[in-house]
Protein backbone atom coordinates (compact mmCIF):
# COMPACT_ATOMS: atom_id res chain seq x y z
CA UNK A 1 0.00 0.00 0.00
CA UNK A 2 1.28 3.53 -1.25
CA UNK A 3 0.88 6.16 1.25
CA UNK A 4 2.55 9.60 1.10
CA UNK A 5 2.64 11.04 4.61
CA UNK A 6 3.01 15.28 5.20
CA UNK A 7 4.16 16.56 7.91
CA UNK A 8 5.23 20.06 8.88
CA UNK A 9 2.58 22.86 8.13
CA UNK A 10 0.97 25.04 10.91
CA UNK A 11 0.11 28.85 11.47
CA UNK A 12 2.68 31.13 11.16
CA UNK A 13 3.90 34.82 10.97
CA UNK A 14 4.25 36.17 7.69
CA UNK A 15 8.50 36.80 6.97
CA UNK A 16 8.45 33.09 8.85
CA UNK A 17 9.74 29.98 7.68
CA UNK A 18 8.70 26.41 7.82
CA UNK A 19 9.92 23.16 6.86
CA UNK A 20 7.11 20.32 5.27
CA UNK A 21 8.49 17.05 5.27
CA UNK A 22 6.95 13.72 2.76
CA UNK A 23 7.88 10.46 4.36
CA UNK A 24 6.96 7.81 1.50
CA UNK A 25 6.00 3.94 1.97
CA UNK A 26 5.30 1.35 -0.53
CA UNK A 27 6.98 2.42 -3.21
CA UNK A 28 10.47 2.37 -4.49
CA UNK A 29 11.20 5.84 -3.64
CA UNK A 30 14.68 6.59 -5.12
CA UNK A 31 12.74 5.51 -8.97
CA UNK A 32 10.44 8.51 -8.23
CA UNK A 33 9.85 12.43 -8.87
CA UNK A 34 9.09 13.78 -6.04
CA UNK A 35 7.04 17.11 -6.21
CA UNK A 36 5.17 19.72 -4.22
CA UNK A 37 2.28 21.10 -5.15
CA UNK A 38 -0.45 23.86 -3.44
CA UNK A 39 -4.05 24.65 -3.77
CA UNK A 40 -5.93 27.40 -1.85
CA UNK A 41 -9.78 28.08 -1.62
CA UNK A 42 -10.82 28.95 -5.16
CA UNK A 43 -7.95 28.23 -7.24
CA UNK A 44 -6.48 25.95 -9.00
CA UNK A 45 -3.66 23.04 -7.54
CA UNK A 46 -0.20 24.37 -8.60
CA UNK A 47 3.61 22.54 -8.89
CA UNK A 48 5.30 24.72 -6.23
CA UNK A 49 8.79 22.37 -6.97
CA UNK A 50 9.97 19.34 -8.16
CA UNK A 51 13.38 17.05 -7.68
CA UNK A 52 14.75 14.49 -9.77
CA UNK A 53 15.01 11.04 -8.68
CA UNK A 54 18.48 11.70 -7.74
CA UNK A 55 18.15 15.08 -6.44
CA UNK A 56 20.48 16.14 -9.03
CA UNK A 57 17.97 18.78 -10.20
CA UNK A 58 14.98 20.77 -9.04
CA UNK A 59 12.64 23.09 -10.47
CA UNK A 60 10.80 25.73 -8.66
CA UNK A 61 8.08 27.78 -9.10
CA UNK A 62 8.82 31.56 -9.92
CA UNK A 63 6.88 32.70 -7.07
CA UNK A 64 8.44 30.54 -5.04
CA UNK A 65 12.05 30.85 -6.09
CA UNK A 66 14.64 32.42 -3.96
CA UNK A 67 12.28 31.69 -0.85
CA UNK A 68 11.67 27.78 -1.08
CA UNK A 69 13.67 24.81 -1.96
CA UNK A 70 13.05 21.16 -2.21
CA UNK A 71 15.19 18.28 -0.87
CA UNK A 72 15.12 14.82 -0.83
CA UNK A 73 16.67 12.00 1.22
CA UNK A 74 16.26 8.43 -0.60
CA UNK A 75 17.85 6.66 2.31
CA UNK A 76 15.12 8.13 4.82
CA UNK A 77 12.45 8.05 1.76
CA UNK A 78 11.24 11.68 2.35
CA UNK A 79 11.24 14.64 0.46
CA UNK A 80 11.67 18.16 1.95
CA UNK A 81 9.91 21.74 1.51
CA UNK A 82 11.93 24.27 2.92
CA UNK A 83 10.12 27.56 2.73
CA UNK A 84 11.16 30.95 4.20
CA UNK A 85 10.11 34.89 3.74
CA UNK A 86 6.70 33.38 3.61
CA UNK A 87 3.71 35.53 2.85
CA UNK A 88 -0.22 35.27 2.87
CA UNK A 89 0.07 34.20 -0.92
CA UNK A 90 1.91 31.02 0.46
CA UNK A 91 -1.45 30.28 1.86
CA UNK A 92 -2.86 26.52 0.98
CA UNK A 93 -2.99 23.08 1.15
CA UNK A 94 0.58 21.70 0.51
CA UNK A 95 0.36 18.26 -1.46
CA UNK A 96 3.04 16.05 -2.21
CA UNK A 97 3.30 13.84 -5.17
CA UNK A 98 5.38 10.81 -6.37
CA UNK A 99 5.54 10.05 -9.93
CA UNK A 100 7.04 7.33 -12.10
CA UNK A 101 6.98 7.91 -15.49
CA UNK A 102 7.62 4.20 -16.69
CA UNK A 103 5.30 2.86 -14.77
CA UNK A 104 2.42 5.74 -15.23
CA UNK A 105 2.51 5.50 -11.22
CA UNK A 106 1.31 8.93 -9.59
CA UNK A 107 0.16 9.17 -5.95
CA UNK A 108 -1.02 11.83 -3.74
CA UNK A 109 -0.62 12.85 -0.03
CA UNK A 110 -3.09 13.79 1.92
CA UNK A 111 -2.08 17.36 2.03
CA UNK A 112 -0.74 19.62 5.13
CA UNK A 113 -2.43 23.04 5.99
CA UNK A 114 -0.11 26.23 5.81
CA UNK A 115 -1.34 29.48 6.92
CA UNK A 116 0.22 32.95 6.96
CA UNK A 117 -1.23 35.19 9.03
CA UNK A 118 -0.66 37.65 11.61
Amino acid sequence: QVQLVESGGGLVQPGGSLQLSCAASGILFSRYVMSWYRQSPGKERESVAQIATDGSSTIHADSVKGRFSISRDNAKNTVYLQMNSLNAEDTAVYYCNAYRGSLRANYWGQGTQVTVSS
